[in-house]
């Protein structure tokens, strides 16, 4: 085993006016990105009537997106628990950039597709924002700001949703994206302004071979999640695509295991606290998606179809903001919480609070008030969900690794959530009558059914996880620990 240059006390910015803007600069970095990897969400219809594209196309603005966003994420997560995280945040924000500009200016639309594709790259950068707080703020406010960024990950579809609507509206799609550039450059120049280099005596290797096998899988399950149409009209492509997508991941997970410089820790991965925690995520996140596909679905479908509210589209972004108000507040109360219930209880509880969501919408969708306290729930159960999460993993993973192992995490987030939208779609699809454009409204009852149940595993898996909890002091040593262990494994 070669010898390494031990790994540095990382820097702790004091509570001065050196550390106050770095908090406010990591969660307005960590907003931007999330609210332009969605800003293809509300713009679909726009997009297909401008470009004069059907709709299953203009949704690939939204699904390029995601998908060059969950393959970034891995390598991005490797990229900062190296030496040179700061480079990659700024080369990152200034693809997001150039990608953003592509968007606004007047080419086909493929071009439009290209730009969207940059665009996504900046969701890899959250993880890396968490790599940041833990390494420069101390312990305690480390802890609230992760909490934060998580939280913001999610949130920004709701606070970038109404305003890009309304600048389609009135100026057009290009305006919306107008938006979308203005505000990545400005993350560009606070992330070149105030995040600092990260600490010396850290090394990170990305293995490019690993990298290609783990995005073409990562690919072709987010593309086979998204494309429903797919599944029945050619199932047979479909379920051999499905096969190659398992049998990529099988194989980067062997290689990785194999690897001596691996792109993700499988054997981190693998510990029961962090594969709970993914394993929490991946289906809460399904369950989470689909209540907020099936509320914002609900609220824009017309009054013909005997049920729903007929709402344009910036009046539907508008019962996104109950949603992202609670998030903010759940996120601000749950490290508060951290200190007196464990992570996992906390995880656990959200669970139940989105469950209930699920049940309020289930039962009660006559008006849109309904709908609007239903969207509340949700958000404050998101918000405590993803503000905890955090604290399971990184609470047995080394300092150094924070970004690979969070970045792993948001991967189990994306292909959580295209699955809980795909499941929701197959559902009302199944719920749609012959020659009819909407689906019958017991189908929106039995989506829910299916979110329940979906949350329910999530709580009852968080629960596991609480009676497999250390102690705090057990959690402090392992923390404490983590960056001499990984060094030995190394």
């Amino acid at each position: 085993m070669t010898d390494r240059t031990p790994e540095r006390t990382p820097q702790r910015l004091p509570q001065s006016a050196v550390a106050r803007p770095l908090v406010p600069a990591l969660i307005f970095i960590a907003l931007v990105v999330a609210a332009v990897g969605s800003l293809g969400t509300p713009l679909i219809t726009s997009v297909a009537t401008s470009f004069h594209v059907s709709l299953d196309s203009a949704q690939w603005t939204l699904t390029v997106a995601l998908l060059s966003g969950a393959v970034a994420t891995p390598v991005l997560g490797r990229l900062g628990s190296g030496p040179h995280r700061r480079a990659a945040i700024l080369a990152t924000l200034a693809v997001v950039v150039v990608g953003s500009a592509l968007t606004v200016l007047p080419l086909p639309f493929a071009g439009l597709l290209v730009g969207r594709a940059a665009q996504g790259v900046g969701l890899g950068l959250t993880a890396l924002m968490m790599g940041v707080a833990r390494d420069h703020l101390p312990e305690e406010r480390g802890t609230a700001t992760i909490a934060l960024i998580s939280v913001v990950s999610i949130i920004g579809a709701g606070v970038g949703y109404p305003l890009t609507a309304l600048l389609a509206e009135l100026g057009g799609v290009r305006a919306a994206y107008g938006f979308g550039l203005f505000v990545t450059a400005a993350a560009l120049l606070t992330a070149w302004r105030f995040v600092p280099a990260a600490p010396e005596g850290r090394s990170a290797h990305l293995s490019v071979p690993g990298a290609l096998v783990l995005a073409g899988g990562l690919f072709l399950v987010l593309f086979l999640a998204g494309q429903r149409s797919l599944w029945g009209r050619h199932l047979a492509v479909a379920v051999a695509l499905a096969v190659v997508a398992v049998l990529l991941l099988c194989v980067w997970a062997v290689c990785e295991l194999r690897s001596e410089t691996p792109l993700v820790d499988v054997r981190a991965v693998r510990h029961p606290a962090v594969a709970g925690a993914n394993f929490a995520m991946f289906v809460g996140g399904g369950g989470m998606y689909l209540l907020l596909t099936l509320i914002t679905r609900y609220a824009q479908t017309p009054h013909g179809a005997g049920y729903g509210f007929g709402l344009t589209t910036f009046v539907a972004g508008l019962v996104l903001v109950p949603f992202s108000v609670m998030g903010f507040l759940a996120g601000r109360l749950t490290p508060r919480l951290r200190t007196r219930v464990d992570a996992p209880l906390l995880l656990a509880g959200s669970a139940v609070i989105v469950g209930g969501g699920f049940v309020l919408f289930a039962t009660a969708r006559s008006n849109l008030a309904e709908l609007l306290v239903a969207m509340g729930v949700l958000g404050f159960g998101v918000g405590g969900f993803s503000a905890a999460m955090p604290g399971v993993i990184l609470a047995v993973t080394p300092r150094s690794e924070t970004s690979s192992a969070m970045s792993f995490n948001y991967v189990v987030r994306s292909v959580g959530y295209s699955l809980g939208s795909a499941m929701g779609g197959l559902v009302l699809a199944a719920g749609t009558d012959p020659g009819h454009l909407f689906p019958d409204d017991r189908a929106y009852t039995t989506a829910a059914l299916v979110g329940m149940a979906a949350m329910a595993v999530t709580a009852l898996t968080a629960a596991a996880l609480a009676r497999r909890s250390p102690t705090g002091t057990e959690e402090s040593a392992a923390t404490a620990a983590g960056p001499q262990q990984d060094r030995s494994s190394r």
